[in-house]
């Protein structure tokens, strides 16, 4: 059996939760936060990303 995300995941649900009350109008939210779940998880990955590659320059430099 193979091992791996089934579903929906929590900051998706999450995402569409928001895009429904902010259709339905029972929230007023701007839509960068109604759709912030969605691009904020994608945001800290590639920052978290930027400073391992910085880290990883710096210790190259060095080194080397």
């Amino acid at each position: 059996m193979e091992k791996g995300s089934t579903g929906i995941g929590f900051f998706s649900l999450l995402g569409i939760v928001f895009i429904i009350l902010r259709l339905t109008g029972i929230i007023a939210w701007s839509w960068v936060w109604v759709l912030a779940p969605l691009w904020i998880p994608l945001a800290l990955f590639v920052a978290g990303v930027f400073i391992v590659l910085l880290i990883r320059s710096k210790g190259s430099e060095r080194n080397g």
